[in-house]
Order: C-alpha cells, then sequence, then structure tokens
C-alpha cells in the first residue's frame, strides 16, 4: 500500500487543447498541499481493469506538460455498464478526490462512480472540469469551454491558408468542421476568415434541413461571387448538419453510416467535406457552371494543438478552482469560471432539463452579433436576379432567405 492520501485524475472523451495545462494545474496545487497526484489512463476503462495503469506526477513533469497539446493521461470514450469496479484502486491509494475531465458524460460517470463506492463505504469527493472544442456546453453567462478557442485558433490558421489557396488558384474549396450538435467551431472559424459561405444546423430553424438545401447555399454564394466578379472562395460546413438530417436525407448519400450507441451517424469515419464537393460538383455539372472545387476536412487535427493564451489562462484558473471547491467541502460537482475570473460550483442538475437530458448549447442565430456575420456572407437576394440569371435560370432557388424560410 502506497502511502499518503492522494488525488486521482482521469480524462473522458477526446481530445481538447488544455487538458494538459489543467492536469499539470491540479497537480500542482495538490503536491504543493502535500498530496500524491495518480493520473489514470484510459479514463473510466482503468477505473474497471484488474491492472489500471497508473501515472504519479512530480512537480517536474506537470511543469513540462503544461503548456503541450493533447493529453499526457491515454483517453478513452468506455462507458461502464455492468463491469466490476475496482475498489481496491482508490482503497490502496488512499484516493480523496477524483478529478475528471471531460463532457456531461464523463461528469455524470463520475457521480455514479462515487455513489457506487459510498456504498462499499468509501468516501472520496469528485469535481468534473467541462471541457469540448465544440463549446456546446450550457456554462453560465455563455462563457466558452476550454480548448473552444485553441482549436478555433488553429482552424482559423487552415482557413486563411485555403482561403489564399482559393484566391491564388481562382479555385472553390468545401471546408467541414467539427461540432455535432452546435456551429460554434464552423461559424467561429467562418466569420474569423471572412468566407463567403458558412451553413451550420442553428440556421434551420425554420425549415427541414436537406441536402439540397446546404448545397443550394453554396451555389447561392458561387452564384453572387461570379456576378461580382469574383472567382473564388471558401464555404463552410458545419458537420452538426449530417446530424441534424433524417436518415432518409442520408440515405441518398449511398454511403452506409455506422452509427453510435446514441443512434448518431459516426461521421469520423467518413469525410464530409468530400460528400458534399462530390453532391457541389454534380450540381454544378447540371447547371454548367464549370467551377473547380475541393474538398477540406477540419477534423482530429484541432483536437491536439498547442492551446492558445486563452485556453492556457482559463484552464489555469479552472484547475485552482477544483482545489478551491475541494477545499470548501464540495462534491459532485463541476468548476466553472465567470467572466470576472471567479470559480463557482455547477451541478448536473444545474443544466438538465425536465427530461434529464442536458441540452446543448447552441449558436444564438438571432443574436445581434449572428445577424451582422450573416450580412456580411455573399449570397443570392431578390435584386441579384436579373444579373444572375446568366448563371442560372431560377435565382429565386438560390435565394439565402427563401431557402432558409426567413424574411
Amino acid at each position: 500500500m502506497a502511502n499518503g492520501k492522494s488525488v486521482l485524475i482521469i480524462c473522458g472523451g477526446g481530445p481538447a487543447p488544455g487538458i494538459n495545462s489543467v492536469i499539470s494545474t491540479v497537480a500542482k496545487v495538490f503536491l504543493k498541499d502535500g498530496y500524491r497526484v495518480l493520473g489514470l489512463h484510459e479514463g473510466f476503462k482503468g477505473i474497471f481493469s484488474e491492472n489500471p495503469e497508473i501515472k504519479e506526477f512530480d512537480f517536474d513533469h506537470a511543469d513540462r506538460i503544461f503548456s503541450r497539446g493533447g493529453s499526457t493521461l491515454v483517453m478513452s470514450r468506455f462507458k461502464p455498464k455492468n463491469e466490476s469496479l475496482n475498489t481496491n484502486l482508490f482503497l490502496d491509494n488512499d484516493v480523496k478526490l477524483l478529478v475528471s475531465i471531460g463532457g456531461d458524460d464523463t461528469a455524470s460517470t463520475a457521480n455514479r462512480i462515487t455513489t457506487y463506492l459510498e456504498k462499499e463505504n468509501i468516501f472520496i469527493s469528485n469535481i468534473h472540469v467541462p471541457k469540448t472544442i465544440d463549446n456546446d456546453l450550457p456554462l453560465p453567462d455563455r462563457n466558452p469551454t476550454f480548448g473552444f478557442h485553441s482549436a478555433k485558433d488553429e482552424g482559423v490558421r487552415i482557413g486563411n491558408t485555403t482561403y489564399e489557396d482559393a484566391r491564388t488558384s481562382h479555385n472553390w474549396f468545401v471546408m467541414c468542421a467539427m461540432g455535432r450538435s452546435a456551429g460554434h467551431l464552423a461559424f467561429g472559424i467562418a466569420t474569423s476568415c471572412h468566407f463567403p459561405m458558412m451553413v451550420i444546423p442553428e440556421m434551420f430553424n425554420n425549415t427541414d434541413l436537406t441536402l439540397d438545401k446546404v448545397i443550394r447555399l453554396i451555389i447561392s454564394s458561387i452564384v453572387k461571387r461570379k456576378v461580382k466578379g469574383i472567382k473564388y472562395g471558401v464555404a463552410m460546413v458545419s458537420e452538426g448538419v449530417f446530424h441534424s438530417m433524417p436518415k432518409s436525407e442520408l440515405d441518398k448519400i449511398g454511403i452506409n453510416f455506422t452509427y453510435d450507441d446514441h443512434g448518431h451517424p459516426e461521421l469520423g469515419n467518413v469525410s464530409k467535406s468530400h460528400i458534399l464537393n462530390v453532391l457541389l460538383q454534380k450540381e454544378l455539372g447540371k447547371l454548367g457552371l464549370n467551377v473547380k472545387s475541393r474538398p477540406v476536412e477540419l477534423g482530429y487535427e484541432l483536437r491536439c494543438c498547442r492551446p492558445i493564451g486563452f485556453d492556457l489562462t482559463l484552464c489555469t484558473l479552472l484547475g485552482i478552482g477544483v482545489k478551491k471547491l475541494y477545499d470548501q467541502g464540495l462534491s459532485g460537482c463541476m468548476v466553472s469560471a465567470n467572466s470576472r475570473g471567479e470559480i463557482t460550483p455547477m451541478f448536473l442538475t444545474d443544466m438538465q432539463d425536465v427530461s434529464g437530458k442536458i441540452p446543448p448549447r447552441l449558436v444564438d442565430i438571432e443574436s445581434e452579433f449572428a445577424h451582422l456575420c450573416f450580412q456580411n456572407l455573399d449570397y443570392l437576394k431578390e435584386n441579384d436576379y436579373e444579373a444572375a440569371r446568366k448563371y442560372v435560370n431560377e435565382p429565386s432557388a438560390y435565394d439565402f432567405k427563401k431557402i432558409l424560410n426567413k424574411k
């Protein structure tokens, strides 16, 4: 049996820039207070393993990883079902606090584990640090989840380079960005890069979301730019449009999607930009428009980049916040920092709806910010119809507002 009380850190879900920054900060503040700090590889899978792989942190290692991308702890999406919990892991190491880093699923699983341990007369605290590059957790004051701004920054770097290629080659690019439920990442990258078109699921609040409408929105931008004498551009599409479509729409693509336990298509297995680019080229061919377009997928390369200064500060605050809430005797909560840098606890019940689910935080499509950004896109309006007939017979079919049923 190891000597000394300890803190156990686990990571669940997918990577996000800043995970190492949180781990580093948590390790440093607890080492300073005399605790052993243990990291468990493979998330919850490690807790249910007879031979868990444990990493013990010292200051040197914690300090070294602070600004690195990725995670020093191997991550896993493992969700326990009927497996036996390894209670010896907690007893032998005198674990006093379980720190979980992940989404709401990771938080709720951590709560269930500590509740189970109580039944075995093992009493530990658990505090959760919420993370997702999708920025779709409903944090107070619409504060961003850590990792979002770093992933967006990396996406903007790639987006600007892609736009330069479009400008240099007189090409169009169809770019897709991650974001299963919400379009924050696609919205942030597209507005930062001045792309002429972006398509996010939130735009379809007045009409059904179909592949045909997505393609017509892109063509609307292509034709508008032709009218303006501009022969290039980038259209950004959030992968969330695929998640928001009915299965009948996905079946039109001709790809046999695999589906996860929640019934969502596993889009990580296919290139969304490639699918949309093929559909776009088919439609452009029917219209007799000779426009070269290429696909660019913004996927896994955003998740493990180095965190930018914003996230280094936020993750430091959250890591110190874990210690603050623990010292206050709190458990079963998430650590949250408001816009003034004040640490407050959040509980899953604070975010759940009446059915017990946490609704994703969406892009506020009716905000002034969103309205101004959409006004800055290039798309066909009624006063473009006459000039647009040079390229399409029915310009109204490519009218941005009519496609989206907007006034």
